[in-house]
């Protein structure tokens, strides 16, 4: 038996007091209604309705039943709105506040030719790893090592005069006699760098070229941050694109080998979720593009996929 439709048209019916109006409130024809509700009677073992009155009237039964059969009703719809609901809801994925708003848009685009409709949310590292963790988001970009990443964005430093076409060597800033009195020039991290396996080797290359531990700031915003690049003639760790959109000039840094920079791989909450898992194998190449990575080996990963 269909339970929910037979408990339909019994709360319509008994509502309005007709079996005509109420069948077609519940949006079946009458001889269905009539039928459901003897089914639920044969079902519940006793009659809910006194079919002899005019307007149909509810037998004591009736009366003590009808509370959780409309219940029952309200329950089922809103059971069906949640699922339609999350039928069409985009995908939840946390991204790097470093993703620039028209490379999100393009990587947003990308994903609606494969069918995914995304819903980006940004947050520094650890924020994201927790989102995910705690299923708020269905897939992240966490920060990774550069050995163990997916994606691997380049960092430097950005200043505001051009210092030709040479790395920038950190010991440069080293405060010296005739800076006595004068604020040292810092090096701004953003949060996205205030990481581990970013953050512990430019803090050990700051104590080795002999820098203050001040030198080396997290910046609270990047506007802050590059206002104090272009006013005190400090530095701002940042990627080639960065330094682009912020006209700055950007130079890797001396002391550090190439490979220094950022790492990210797009990790789902549950493997079993195909969409998510279909964001990271179709729209690399759009994530990449949203980071600032280079695309390389997505490229070789594709050519050999195909």
């Amino acid at each position: 038996m269909d339970l929910v439709g037979a408990c339909r048209a019994f709360v319509n019916v008994s509502e309005r007091g007709s079996f005509t109006v109420g069948a077609a409130a519940a949006r079946m024809a009458q001889s269905v209604a009539s039928r459901r509700i003897a089914a639920l009677e044969r079902h519940l073992g006793d009659r809910l309705l006194e079919r002899s009155s005019r307007p149909a009237a509810l037998t004591p039964f009736g009366r003590d039943v009808l509370p959780l059969a409309a219940q029952l009703v309200r329950v089922a719809d809103r059971l069906e709105q949640e699922a339609e609901a999350a039928r069409h809801a985009p995908l939840r994925l946390a991204v790097p506040a470093t993703c620039g708003t028209g490379a999100l848009a393009h990587f947003i685009a990308e994903a609606h030719g494969h069918g995914l409709r995304l819903d980006p949310r940004t947050a520094p590292p650890a924020e994201r790893a927790e989102l995910l963790r705690t299923r708020q988001v269905r897939a992240a970009l966490l920060a990774l090592p550069p050995t163990e990443a997916t994606w691997t964005v380049p960092l430097g430093l950005a200043v505001a005069a051009d210092p030709g076409g040479r790395p920038i060597y950190l010991d440069t800033l080293r405060p010296g006699r005739t800076d006595r009195g004068q604020r040292p020039r810092r090096v701004w991290l953003q949060a996205e760098d205030d990481v581990p396996h970013i953050r512990d080797g430019l803090t050990r290359l700051r104590d080795a070229v002999g820098l203050r531990p001040a030198q080396l700031a997290v910046a609270h915003s990047l506007a802050a941050a590059t206002a104090e690049v272009l006013s005190h003639g400090d530095a701002l760790l940042c990627s080639p694109a960065e330094a682009g959109e912020l006209r700055l000039h950007w130079r890797p840094i001396g002391e550090l080998a190439a490979g220094f920079g950022r790492g990210y791989a797009l990790v789902v909450a549950d493997e079993a979720d195909a969409d998510a898992a279909r964001v990271r194998e179709a729209c690399g190449r759009g994530i990449a593009r949203c980071l600032g990575a280079a695309t390389e080996r997505q490229d070789q990963a594709a050519e050999v996929a195909s």
